[in-house]
């Protein structure tokens, strides 16, 4: 299972530079919910802290853009945003995977008894022997 660091996530959210005052009206909408702690990174990003458990990064700019929030999307910042998506997802996918069930033995056993076995290769002999 994983340990309490790999589930706690640090992201940063970057907004575009207009409008004016997002970062604040921004704070305030995270710092309200459970889970959440949000503080100022800059002129024009948060750096937030979450755990995946309950949250993931897409949610919560899905959230902020649902507010009116605008945040950058030059390349670079698509291009994290998305690399952040897919291993969070993927983490959050496996975090709910159950255990892997283990063979039921006599069950198998029984069923190779039956399946018929020898070569089932339809290629010619000739084809498969090389002189």
């Amino acid at each position: 299972m994983s340990a309490a660091c790999d589930i706690r996530k640090r992201r940063e959210i970057v907004f575009h530079p207009l409008p004016p005052g997002q970062i604040r009206r921004a704070l305030d909408l995270l710092n309200a919910l459970p889970g959440i702690k949000a503080d100022e990174h800059g002129e024009v990003s948060l750096q937030i802290e979450y755990c995946i458990d309950v949250y993931c990064l897409e949610e919560i700019e899905t959230l902020l853009w649902s507010n009116g929030f605008h945040l950058e999307g030059s390349l670079l910042i698509l291009l994290k945003r998305n690399l952040a998506y897919y291993c969070e997802r993927v983490q959050r996918e496996n975090l709910d995977k159950p255990e892997p069930r283990t063979k039921n033995y006599p069950a198998h056993i029984e069923a190779w008894t039956k399946r018929p076995h020898g070569d089932h290769d339809e290629t010619p002999a000739e084809w498969r022997q090389y002189k």
